[in-house]
């Protein structure tokens, strides 16, 4: 059993930076893909950013490349999401998924488990 706790969000102005952070517990951190999705009122869950086990291999939504990074420290148990020049589209509430795989993918299904979800606004 996995467990995510996201904090780092919260109100910030166009144009602005912020930097989720998601905890893990639980077994096999490590060599476990992780993934960020978000979720706009009214919208489906989309994915944002998604990295390997190793941190080896990432990718992004094209609406957020060259803008947010994902990162991870696996001796922290913990995944990063640096969100820079942020936009009033970006307020949705953001959600940390680890895959059992070490594969990363851009594919809600392929996640097992999920966080509570940390809110981003963003104010124009």
């Amino acid at each position: 059993q996995v467990q995510l706790v996201e904090s780092g969000g919260g109100l910030v102005q166009a144009g602005g930076s912020l930097r989720l952070s998601c905890a893990a517990s639980g077994r096999a951190f490590s060599r476990r893909a992780m993934g960020w999705f978000r979720q706009a009122p009214g919208k489906e869950r989309e994915f944002v950013a998604g990295m390997s086990w190793s941190g080896g291999w990432s990718t992004y939504a094209a609406s957020v490349k060259g803008r947010f990074t994902i990162s991870r420290d696996n001796a922290k148990n913990t995944v990063y999401l640096q969100m820079n020049s942020l936009k009033p589209e970006d307020t949705a509430i953001y959600y940390c998924a680890a895959r059992q795989d070490m594969a990363g993918s851009r594919n809600t299904a392929d996640y097992d488990y999920w966080g509570q979800g940390a809110q981003v606004t963003v104010s124009s």
